[in-house]
């Protein structure tokens, strides 16, 4: 079985608490194969501001290291996670012509549409159900505009705001009902060669879960890669085999690691 985490955090996130070093070094004691650092690369921030620059040097150094001191013990790729590129598809696309060469680019959205003022989803303190579905439903349109742009390996986490609506506020929140957008969304994606990503949430609900997963499935979905979106070492790798399980269980055969922004595949 071979063991992939790619959707992990370091210093390089404004989040992250480790080195790509430290959390390399956490993928190979986890018995992983090949880990993928994906540190955000924001077009908005968490408050909803504007972000202008990334500091690239900093991340391939950190890569760099981490290759020098583990890469005889498990693989490494160089990723991003892209976030919220629909706000600015030029800028985005600037800011990943700056970018060392890349093997996977995970495009997400974090924060809520222009409308509620950009703040992303972990920032919400309390909120009625009626609000929360329409925030799916904006949700859903900015990642349909995303889709449309495609310029991105995998959809993270594609569920994400159940993460803050259902673990944080304690809501029980789901996406049913929107089912026709996701389909829409799916038949997007797939004719371009886009992928999603199956989120194991740090041990959470899985982002998507298995009904969403069994759409795609449906609908003629193949491309899938499985993260952790570890932040911590204690994270890295977490839940990665019981998600394997999942896609199985789906009729899924295979999942996806990249290769310079090409899929490579690996039997489940």
């Amino acid at each position: 079985m071979y063991l992939a985490d790619y959707h992990t955090h370091s210093t390089c996130s404004d989040d992250g608490n480790n080195t790509m070093t430290e959390m390399a070094r956490a993928g190979a004691e986890a018995g992983l194969d090949e880990i993928c650092l994906t540190d955000h690369v924001d077009i908005v921030n968490w408050l909803g501001e504007q972000v202008y620059d990334h500091a690239w040097e900093a991340a391939a150094a950190q890569y760099a290291a981490a290759q020098e001191a583990l890469g005889g013990r498990i693989k490494i790729q160089l990723g991003v996670e892209l976030g919220q590129a629909a706000e600015d598809f030029g800028r985005a696309e600037v800011f990943l012509k700056k970018a060392p060469p890349l093997d996977f680019i995970i495009g997400s959205a974090h924060n809520l549409t222009q409308e509620h003022g950009r703040r992303d989803f972990c920032t919400l303190e309390h909120l009625t159900e009626e609000e929360g579905r329409g925030y799916i439903a904006d949700y859903i349109e900015e990642l349909m505009d995303l889709a449309r742009w495609g310029k991105f390996s995998v959809i993270g986490h594609l569920t994400l705001p159940l993460r803050y609506f259902n673990e944080n506020l304690g809501m029980r929140m789901t996406f049913a009902g929107f089912e026709d957008q996701l389909a829409a969304l799916f038949e997007c994606i797939i004719p371009k060669g886009v992928g999603i990503e199956l989120n194991t949430n740090r041990g959470h609900t899985p982002l998507p879960d298995r009904e969403i997963l069994k759409l795609y499935r449906d609908l003629g979905g193949e491309l899938i890669t499985l993260g952790s979106d570890a932040h911590t070492p204690e994270y890295v790798g977490c839940a990665i085999r019981d998600r394997q399980a999942l896609l199985r269980s789906l009729g899924y055969e295979y999942f996806m690691t990249y290769e310079k922004l090409q899929p490579v595949y690996h039997k489940l």
